[in-house]
């Protein structure tokens, strides 16, 4: 008696689809993480809206760029970090395996979410900051901008899987997330302020969260697109690789 064929795989689009709907449907109920999300960078418009604050940080699209990379800082390496590090500590992922689908598919469909979540953000800060600081900016000028928020988002997610790669405990990631996402909004904050001299600024410059916000300044007045600008669109490609590579890594081994 011959043995029964295995069933066929599932369709990588039905297995796509499937993944993406169940994320949705979980970020739909915690709508509440990306409100919290959003409040760091509004209040950073809000509180730098003088004329004096803007002329410290280099002037009003230095600052929106600032408000969104904080934005997509606290949402990417704060919220996705420890929730990935959260179902990993409760066998989301290990069940997940034992599916048929493939296990690229599951992170994929993780950071689209995501990768959503960033583009919500930043279209709200935009649009905030632009009515705050009377600018009026172009259909191009915000596809640029969520353009540039791909990328941003992206460097961020990075940095968040690779700390969950590195970190295996739950709590130590929210503890270890907490640290860098205070450590980078004060370097950025004080470093582009001027406030720590010459050198923290050349230093905040070149972090991530200065790269990024850098490159959101630079597209918003694309008319004052340089050298640096292109180095540092370089820089948040280099920081996406060496830190991806990690959470790469990481969600390798642990799949075995």
């Amino acid at each position: 008696m011959s043995s029964p064929r295995p069933s066929p795989a599932p369709p990588l689009q039905l297995v796509l689809t499937s993944l993406l709907r169940a994320d949705f449907t979980v970020f739909l109920k915690n709508r509440r993480g990306l409100l919290l999300s959003m409040i760091l960078p509004l209040f950073i418009l809000i509180t730098t809206n003088s004329s004096t604050s803007t002329h410290n940080f280099g002037g009003a699209l230095f600052v929106i760029g600032l408000a969104i990379a904080y934005g997509l800082l606290s949402a990417s390496i704060l919220g996705y970090a420890l929730t990935v590090a959260r179902d990993r500590d409760q066998g989301v992922f290990q069940r997940l395996r034992v599916t048929p689908a493939p296990t690229w598919t599951i992170m994929t469909s993780r950071l689209a979410m995501q990768g959503f979540a960033n583009l919500l953000i930043t279209l709200v800060v935009v649009v905030v900051g632009s009515r705050l600081h009377h600018l009026s900016l172009s259909a191009g000028t915000y596809g640029l901008v969520l353009l540039v928020s791909i990328l941003g988002g992206a460097v961020f997610l990075s940095i968040g899987q690779a700390l969950v790669g590195l970190v295996r405990s739950a709590d130590s990631v929210n503890a270890a997330s907490r640290v860098l996402t205070i450590g980078l909004i004060l370097l950025g904050t004080f470093g582009q302020s001027g406030t720590l001299g010459p050198t923290w600024e050349s230093i905040a410059r070149w972090t991530p969260v200065g790269a990024v916000m850098t490159l959101f300044a630079a597209v918003l007045n694309l008319s004052s697109w340089g050298t640096h600008d292109s180095l540092d669109l370089l820089a948040c490609g280099g920081y996406i690789v060496v830190f991806a590579s990690i959470g790469i890594r990481w969600f390798q081994w642990d799949a075995r």
